[in-house]
């Protein structure tokens, strides 16, 4: 017993000389980000500072130098601030997302660019295309698709008009929980605020526990958790950044109906990513109405081993061709079998737009 008080003195000690050298190594990482945006800028004065393939391979080598005890996602995520803040040096990056504070799409891109990056809320989807096309951002965030509910269409009509490019992807795991004000009654909610989608995530255990509720949507869980600050006999289903944001509390975790709810959001730009070595491509194919046509669209990636991820058929909005597809495969467009396979693909398609190739998801 008596060494206990030493044992941890000495320990306490140690965690001090190892917190000068994390110190003193962030601040030569960060002096060697500054010296970085000086040679880019000396050799091009447009020189883009952030590179999507290049963070995707410093975390993706993290992750498997790591040994514990931290869990390997948790150290990324550590290397991710790290990288934002000495990124912030270089040139702050600014991203659009859709609104309003508090979303879970503003939580997504605070995950992929980190907390030094300007995030900026949008109305609308189509907004935030607008913003990054103008150039009053350097990139934007939008959902594509959910685990539970399927893909967002107004995403991936956007990209028919676009010309901006998809540069990565972040999937963030969804968790609902019930929020109340310190004003709320809880033994007195009648009325549930929140997006249709989360409605719809969370409605067996709404049932259960909340039949006669009125369920209330709204445009965003954000908005959802702002009404219920103002009304004593509301609820509201939403995450942690809106809980944080309007100072909520949360009377049950996770109503989530399926413990794996996630969503699928993208980053939009106007560069074309490098290779980083575990990449997906994305592509819009519009084909012709005749019978085979999904057939002979799909035999090119069979026969070339390309591994589809998701394919999605949509209504073609100019009105020469009935359907419209939109396709993601692992592989980089500039690959040689992807080349190949594209190449074959525009053969048989009346139009194939390629929408960007970009890092697999690391975190």
């Amino acid at each position: 017993m008596s060494d206990t008080p030493i044992n941890l003195e000495a320990l306490r000690q140690r965690i001090d000389e190892l917190d000068n050298d994390i110190l003193r190594l962030i601040s030569e990482r960060a002096e060697c980000a500054r010296n970085v945006a000086e040679i880019k800028t000396q050799d091009d004065p447009q020189a883009v500072f952030y590179r999507p393939e290049r963070e995707a391979q410093v975390l993706r080598r993290i992750m498997e130098l790591n040994h514990g005890p931290l869990d390997s996602e948790e150290m990324a995520r550590l290397f991710r601030e790290i990288m934002s803040a000495c990124l912030a040096l270089e040139q702050p990056i600014k991203v659009a997302y859709l609104g309003p504070e508090g979303t879970f799409t503003q939580q997504a891109a605070l995950k992929h660019f980190g907390e030094s990056a300007i995030s900026l809320p949008m109305a609308a989807i189509d907004e935030v295309f607008r913003e990054v096309e103008a150039g009053a951002v350097n990139y934007g965030v939008v959902p594509v698709e959910n685990s539970t509910e399927g893909v967002i269409n107004h995403t991936l009509d956007s990209f028919m008009d676009s010309s901006l490019r998809i540069c990565g992807e972040v999937v963030l795991r969804i968790h609902h929980h019930l929020l109340v004000s310190e004003t709320t009654r809880r033994d007195k909610v009648s009325r549930i605020y929140s997006h249709p989608q989360s409605f719809a995530q969370c409605r067996k255990w709404l049932d259960a526990h909340y039949p006669q509720a009125e369920r209330v949507p709204v445009s965003s869980n954000a908005e959802a958790a702002r009404l219920v600050k103002t009304e004593w006999h509301s609820a509201a289903i939403a995450g942690d950044m809106a809980a944080k944001l309007y100072g909520l509390t949360r009377i049950a975790e996770k109503i989530e109906d399926r413990p794996d709810n996630s969503t699928r959001f993208l980053i939009i730009g106007n560069q074309d990513v490098p290779m980083s070595g575990e990449d997906k491509t994305s592509i819009v194919v519009a084909m012709r109405n005749q019978p085979g046509a999904l057939h002979d669209l799909l035999e090119p990636f069979h026969r070339h081993q390309i591994d589809l991820t998701r394919l999605e058929t949509r209504p073609s909005r100019s009105g020469v061709w009935n359907y419209v597809f939109f396709i993601d495969f692992k592989g980089h467009h500039e690959e040689p079998r992807v080349s190949a396979m594209l190449e074959e693909v525009r053969l048989r398609a009346a139009e194939v737009k390629v929408l960007g190739s970009y890092p697999q998801g690391v975190l």
